[in-house]
């Protein structure tokens, strides 16, 4: 299953979508979801992976080395340093949810996982409220 899933600076669930099926390329469902028009109307600065090249808007991305094309310059690699820190917070709220044994091997239609990552994420907020 592919479920997009927003998390906010301290590594803390925020949203998740609904599931799509696993065939589902990340870019084509955070558009399906409307994920990027969304943020980049609020200026939400977002650090996401490379699977996002392309997303355009406040969606910033690592630089990715193509094949036939030269090694990253030291600054790109820098710079891709820099955004896997950041990333690495907003990480911390994908491995909240792969804690949940059910979400492991799940097997079901992407309706009924919608169902089980929103209850998991009214629990997540009720284990850890934000004040």
């Amino acid at each position: 299953m592919n479920v997009q899933v927003i998390a906010d600076p301290a590594g803390r669930l925020v949203w998740a979508s609904q599931a799509l099926p696993g065939s589902a390329h990340d870019l084509t469902a955070a558009r399906t979801h409307d994920i990027i028009d969304a943020l980049t109307s609020a200026n939400v600065m977002t650090f996401a992976d490379k699977a996002y090249q392309g997303a355009g808007g406040t969606i910033r991305t690592p630089f990715k080395r193509h094949r036939y094309r030269p090694k990253l310059s030291r600054r790109q690699e820098a710079v891709n340093r820099s955004h896997a820190r950041v990333r690495a917070r907003g990480e911390r709220a994908v491995a909240i949810l792969k804690t949940w044994t059910i979400l492991v091997k799940l097997r079901c239609s992407p309706c009924r996982t919608t169902s089980m990552v929103k209850a998991i994420l009214v629990l997540h907020h009720i284990e850890n409220p934000v004040y």
